[in-house]
């Protein structure tokens, strides 16, 4: 099976450090530390990016839902929210932050505000979020999938098999603990990439294959067994040849498996698709927000969650924030067709990805280059 894809900036870097600090803070006397908030963090000439000033806003080729906005209240900053995971009664946002994109992996291990946050809808409004700590050592955890009381992550710290290992914490009178390692069946022999889990807890989809070094990622099947997790099986009704399909998610009826791969309506960068359920299989995919959206995540109401990345003119990543488009209560199932092959359907002035080594750095946020 492919490699993994979680492209890391300097992993053998950042383990070195992390396992050097350790060392050092084993032999230093300990006072708890505050976390700083996320505006205490972001740099003070960060820019905060709107809709007004997004050069390729994303862009809703369906009638099911209204138009992607930026979600509203404290979740976006002028930092980085990534890697957005609702819940099905859509009152709890799980997210990744960083306060600023252009610092390097292993710097943010040490800002002591890059990770997981959360934050909860209380009274129609969202609360001030805050950072989940999973780790009283130094860890860099991203990549969050939620299911119940049960959170698993990815994670770059000491004691891992593999650069970046999957753990799972439990949440236990209103704090996440029981931290534990998942294990070598998925960090070791499925080697797995992102992740979601039926409702049901019986099938697993990932990703898995190295889409920055040239590798066809694709995404997995794996069916709950006795001893763990079944031989991995290719989703071939969404999977392609050449391209990438990733960032699987499965909605909470089970009835939609939702995706991130390459635009085929001509915009830049990554979509999200959706596959509609088809007896014991999925359906034809369809392409249903493009322009830099990615790792869509879905409530019970069929609000869709996703994260946009703003980049300025020369495809220099600026910030990014979580977007969602509203279910219409309306609604009518109308999407784009996709264009046959090389039938330019899309006029547009923005810069495409073209392979250069500087779009394949910018696309390489979708594999996980700023979370772990």
């Amino acid at each position: 099976m492919p490699r993994k894809a979680k492209v890391v900036v300097a992993l053998v870097v950042i383990v070195t450090v992390i396992i050097v600090l350790a060392a050092i803070s084993a032999m230093q006397p300990q006072e708890p530390e505050e976390t700083p908030t996320r505006g205490e963090a972001i740099p003070s000439d960060a820019v905060k990016m709107t809709p007004e000033t997004d050069l390729m806003p994303p862009v809703l080729h369906s009638d099911e839902w209204l138009d992607p906005i930026p979600m509203t209240g404290p979740i976006n900053t002028a930092g980085a929210e990534d890697s957005p995971f609702i819940l099905p009664d859509g009152n709890t946002m799980f997210f990744f932050f960083t306060p600023d994109v252009s610092v390097p992996v292993e710097k943010q291990l040490l800002d002591k505000v890059t990770g997981i946050w959360w934050s909860k809808k209380v009274g129609g409004n969202w609360t001030e979020p805050e950072r989940i700590i999973l780790n009283d050592d130094l860890s860099l955890d991203g990549a969050e999938f939620v299911q119940g009381s049960k959170m698993w992550f990815a994670s770059v710290r000491v004691g891992n098999y593999a650069e970046i290992d999957i753990y799972t914490a439990r949440l236990v009178d209103g704090e996440w603990t029981d931290v534990e390692n998942a294990g070598t069946q998925l960090n070791v022999d499925y080697d797995i990439g992102e992740f979601t889990i039926t409702p049901d807890g019986q099938t697993l989809y990932f990703h898995s294959g190295n889409w920055s070094e040239g590798e066809s990622m694709d995404i997995w099947r794996s069916e709950k067994t006795t001893e763990g997790w079944g031989e991995p099986v290719a989703v071939s009704a969404v999977n392609t040849a050449t391209g990438y399909e990733g960032w699987p998610f499965v909605t909470p009826d089970s009835s939609e498996l939702w995706f991130t791969a390459d635009s085929k309506l001509g915009y830049t960068g990554p979509a999200l698709w959706k596959s509609e359920k088809e007896g014991d299989g999925w359906g034809e995919p369809v392409e249903i927000v493009s322009e830099f959206a990615g790792e869509p995540t879905l409530d019970a109401d069929g609000n869709l969650y996703f994260v946009h990345h703003y980049f300025d003119e020369d495809m220099n990543m600026i910030e990014a924030d979580i977007y969602v488009c509203m279910k219409r209560t309306d609604t009518r199932s109308s999407v784009e067709s996709v264009p046959a092959e090389g039938d330019a359907s899309v006029e547009s002035s923005q810069p495409s990805c073209d392979g250069t080594l500087q779009c394949s750095e910018t696309m390489a946020v979708y594999a996980g280059r700023t979370r772990a």
